[in-house]
Order: C-alpha cells, then structure tokens, then sequence
C-alpha cells in the first residue's frame, strides 16, 4: 500500500504524511464550500444580473474590512498555528447560518445578498491561507512533485459537494447543508493540526511558519509595488477576474432566459460543478505533473488564456439553447482547467519569495487584488450595459483581452523560470536581488 500511495503522491517517504493530510485538508475545505456554491448562485440569479455589481462591491468591502483584521491576527500569533483556530471560526460563521435560516427565509433578498457575499469573501481567505500553507511548508522542487495530489485532494471534494448538495437540498434545504459544510471544515481543522505536527518534525527552514508575521498585507502591496515580477503576477490575476466575471454575466443573463425553475438551475449549476470537478480531477492525477515537467510553467500558464479565445469567440457567435450549450461546455472546460492547470501553476510562482512575504504578497493579491478585479470587472460590465452595448459585443470584447492575458502569461511563466534558475532550484532567493526587488 505504502508503495502505491508513493507512486501516486510522488512523494518520498518522510514527505507521505504530509501530502496525504493536505490532501484530507484540501478535500473537506472545497466539499464544504462546493456544497454551497450552487446555493449562493442560485441566489445570485434571483437577485439578477442588475446587482451583481452591487454585490461584488459590498464583497470588496468585506476585504477592506477583514484585511486590517487578518493582518493583525498574523502579527501577533505563528502563522501555522493561527489557521486551525480561523478555519474553526469560519465553522462557527456556518452555524450561525444555519441559525439565520432557520428562523428566516433564504428567498429574502436580504438574506440572499448577505448569504452571496459571506460565501464569496470566506471561500477565498479560505483557499488562500490553505495554500500559503503549503508554500510555506514545501520547497519548489517538492512543491512541483506534490501539488498536483494535493490539488486533486480539493478536487475530489469539490465532486463529492454538488452531489451532496443535490442528494439534500430537497428534504433538508440550505439550512441542513450549512451544517454539513460546517461539519467538513471542522474535518480540515483536524487535518491542518496534523500538517502541524508534521511540519515541526521537518521544517522546510529555521523556525519558518513558526514566528509571527512581520509587516502585514499592506506591505505585501508595497512589495507588489516594487516587484514586476509580484505585478506580473497580480495582472496575470486580474485578467482572469475580468474574463470569469465576462463568463458570470453571459450565465446571470442567459441561464434563467433559458431555464425559469428555480430547481432546475440548482440542478444545473450543481451538475456543471460536478462536471467541473471530474474533469479537474482526471487531469491532476494523470497529467498535471507530466505536462509541468516536460512543457515548462510557462505553457502551463498560457493554456487557459488560450482555451478563453476560444471559448469567448464561439459564445460570442450562438444564441439561444446553443449559446446555453456553448456556455455550459466552456464554462466546464474553463473553470475545470483553472482548478487543474493555472491554480496550481500561479502557485508555484510564490516559491520563489521569502517566507513573509509569500503570506503577504500572495494574500494581498488573493485577496485585496483579486477583489478589486471582480469589483471593477462588475461595474465596467454593468457600465457597457448601460451604454447600450449588445451582450454579444461585450462577449466578444472578451477576445482580445484573452489574447492579452496569454500574451502576459508567456512572460510570467519565462520570469519565474529565470528566477528559478538563479537560485539554484531551491526556492527563494535570499540576497538582494530576490523576487521583491526584480525590476527584470
């Protein structure tokens, strides 16, 4: 058995461990969240597109709100000891939900707008601190081995949430699928002790993860000023918010043309979340880590940009079920290879910071950077609405912005193998010249 969870892992044998409670960590981090995505945006469509806008401002100032909090909180308390305890907040964030709902209604708009921008803002401090984790623990060399299994761990669980979710949401409704999501981060907060455990017995580095934060995200943006690498990798971000939120509105707008019940689109976003993750999950096992070795991060980088040339073009080109058709298989596609291909990719671009500044650079640009593409996308789309412009132009504006991202993807993926090279493979550099002070 041993033998085969190497081969799979790709681990070596003191590393097994680690890579098999990330992968637990990861499972029940995205089970949960996958279990309430299909509720938040079916929400999302009853609100409508004409408030989407409103909706991805009041998420951007949740982060303004939390981002001075976080930052405190990793000043004053070592980084791998803080997550367990965040992670078991957000648990106890679910079972005041469920509270909520059970005494109100999720038709409200109220509640449906609250619950649309809680689900958002606490899935990507989530998944940002989750992998922040594993930068910090793991090397590039390890990472590179590692991440693809780990990956296929919240894969795994993004399946097996939709299917949850579309087992229960008839007999127990939103408010029994809040405590099943609260139940599995209570699961990841089990697991992320374990990663703990581990990590004390083989640090990557002296006392690394174990000393509080200095600086905050604040400086991460300061630090992002001063990178063009770290700016490489913030508009490699932004694009993709920009494009994704193009892909969110052709969905808020075409989807209840196309289908009125209210079930069924539950049942369709649940099902494209299912599909979503089968097709994640084939390519992390059996492909992510030979593609990234013999083709290079760059390639890797440049595969989702070009996959959304031509998946805008061909939406831009159908209508009626046939655009529905298009939008479902692009969207799967799409998000399938951002979950298998580019996530995993953008992340290994972090090895090659310090310590610090992976938590506060990545987590300014997961958080405050990405935020503000998804507010801006928001109300630039919502701007080009209210100047008339047909959806299908704003579709194909799409286009040339693809192009753009790929264009810029190319050069990330060649400057983070520069910067690879001149620290020997290993990880970060720590003379002068580091990431943070590429000008290159």
């Amino acid at each position: 058995m041993s033998a085969t969870l190497l081969r799979l892992t790709r681990a070596q044998p003191q590393e097994l461990p680690a890579a098999l409670w990330a992968f637990v960590c990861f499972y029940a981090l995205l089970a949960g969240y996958y279990v309430l995505r299909p509720l938040r945006d079916e929400m999302g469509l009853q609100l409508g597109a004409d408030t989407l806008q409103r909706l991805f401002a009041a998420v951007f100032v949740s982060m303004l709100v939390l981002v001075p909090v976080f930052g405190w909180l990793t000043r004053r308390f070592a980084r791998k000891r803080l997550l367990p305890w965040l992670y078991g907040f957000f648990a106890l964030n679910l079972v005041g939900w469920h509270e909520l709902l059970l005494f109100g209604s999720p038709q409200s708009r109220g509640t449906a707008a609250a619950f649309f921008v809680w689900v958002s803002v606490y899935n990507l401090f989530a998944v940002s601190l989750f992998w922040s984790l594993m930068a910090d623990l793991f090397t590039t060399e390890q990472a590179e081995r590692l991440v693809g299994f780990i990956a296929a761990g919240g894969t795994a669980g993004a399946l097996t949430g939709p299917l949850v979710t579309l087992a229960l949401v008839g007999p127990f409704g939103p408010k029994g699928l809040v405590l099943v999501s609260a139940a599995l981060m209570l699961l990841s907060v089990a697991a992320l002790v374990r990663l703990r455990g581990w990590a004390a017995r083989h640090p990557r580095g002296a006392d690394e993860g174990e000393q509080p934060f200095t600086g905050s995200v604040w400086t991460g943006l300061q630090d992002l000023l001063r990178s063009r690498y770290l700016q490489a990798i913030a508009g490699f971000l932004l694009l993709y918010s920009l494009l994704s939120t193009f892909l969110y509105f052709t969905q808020v707008e075409l989807v209840p043309q196309r289908l009125p019940d209210s079930a069924a689109r539950t049942r369709l976003l649940a099902g494209m979340d299912w599909a979503v993750n089968l097709l994640a999950l084939a390519v992390q096992l059996l492909a992510f880590g030979t593609w990234v070795r013999r083709a290079g991060v760059r390639w890797v980088l440049v595969a989702l940009p070009g996959v959304s040339v031509l998946g805008f073009a061909a939406l831009a080109a159908t209508a009626g079920d046939t655009a529905l058709a298009v939008l479902v298989v692009f969207g799967v596609v799409r998000r399938a290879g951002e979950y298998a291909v580019t996530k995993p990719a953008r992340e290994t671009l972090f090895n090659a910071l310090p310590p610090e500044q992976q938590y506060r650079a990545k987590n300014a640009i997961d958080t405050l950077v990405h935020r503000t593409g998804d507010t801006a996308s928001a109300w630039l789309i919502a701007g080009l609405r209210g100047l008339g412009v047909a959806h299908a132009t704003q579709v194909l504006l799409a286009v040339p912005v693809s192009l753009g991202w790929a264009a810029l993807a190319w050069w990330l993926g060649g400057r983070a193998q520069a910067l690879r090279d001149a620290s020997g493979g290993s990880g970060f550099r720590r003379d002068a010249g580091d990431a943070t002070g590429d000008r290159g």
